[in-house]
């Protein structure tokens, strides 16, 4: 066997940020090879976290990227298993490099597929090797779970824990705005962005229901259509973006923010960690 010395050894922990006794091991097994010892530390890594892989992942973070002149945007979710660990500052790092990367890459159609792209921080290296030296040295399971890339111009917001981000499409280039109006969709929580979005059916239901209120109250019939009318604007500022009162300004609804500001929106996407 041979004789590791203690420089060797903590070289070797200072690289991989694995136990001493780990890093000893290896390089005994590896005679004395730094690389090779490395290789052999991920090959037992990943085969611990292979049968640790039915493992809840419940928590994690977003990360997004925008690029108003390219134009593009992406959001991904990384999950892992404990809060302290969505808030490790390398984890954090690697989130944003893989939205960063599934922006202004050639795209992936899959996780493993972004993973086996170069990281934009250290075109050196994988985002996979990252991601695999990463979950080695935590030792908790983590997953791309989800992605997306938006080929337009983009706001984005991720709220300061990474728990909630938007992404928002828009024609148009006012960035500051943009990001307002994603802070806007993370706060009040719209389905659609305007009221053609809605299903027919949910607005039809809705106009029998304020209808037959309206005839409970005595109203005459031939000014209920035009009360239901009125009492739609509730129901539409509920659900429709560009109908809600913008929470920077109530004065003024976020579409007709949205057009002073020169901007449209096209569609927005909005994700909580762990959810649908």
């Amino acid at each position: 066997m041979a004789d590791i010395s203690a420089a060797a050894v903590k070289s070797l922990r200072e690289r991989t940020g694995l136990p001493m006794m780990d890093c000893k091991k290896a390089l005994q097994e590896a005679n004395g090879d730094e690389q090779t010892a490395i290789d052999l530390l991920r090959k037992a890594g990943k085969k611990t976290m292979d049968k640790r892989a039915d493992r809840e992942t419940s928590t994690g973070r977003l990360a997004i990227y925008t690029d108003m002149d390219a134009p593009v945007g992406a959001m991904i979710e990384l999950l892992c298993e404990s809060a302290p660990v969505a808030n490790n500052e390398q984890f954090v790092a690697l989130a944003n490099d893989l939205a960063r990367q599934l922006a202004t890459g050639p795209g992936a159609a899959s996780a493993d597929a972004l993973l086996d792209q170069r990281s934009p921080s250290d075109p050196s290296t994988t985002l996979r090797q990252v991601f695999d030296d990463l979950n080695n040295r935590i030792r908790e399971v983590f997953r791309l779970r989800r992605m997306i890339r938006i080929d337009a111009p983009c706001g984005g917001y991720v709220h300061h824990n990474g728990g909630v981000g938007v992404l928002l499409e828009v024609e148009g280039d006012n960035a500051e705005l943009a990001k307002d109006i994603c802070m806007h969709v993370a706060a009040m929580r719209p389905l659609v962005v305007s009221i053609e979005e809605l299903d027919p059916e949910l607005v039809s239901k809705e106009r029998e229901i304020l209808a037959e209120a309206a005839r409970k109250e005595g109203k005459p019939e031939k000014i209920i259509d035009k009360m239901v009318e009125g009492r739609l604007r509730n129901f539409y500022a509920e659900r429709c973006l560009n109908e809600q009162p913008f929470v920077k300004d109530d004065k003024q609804t976020v579409g007709k923010t949205a057009a002073a500001g020169g901007l449209k929106v096209v569609r927005f996407v909005h994700w909580e960690v762990g959810r649908e």
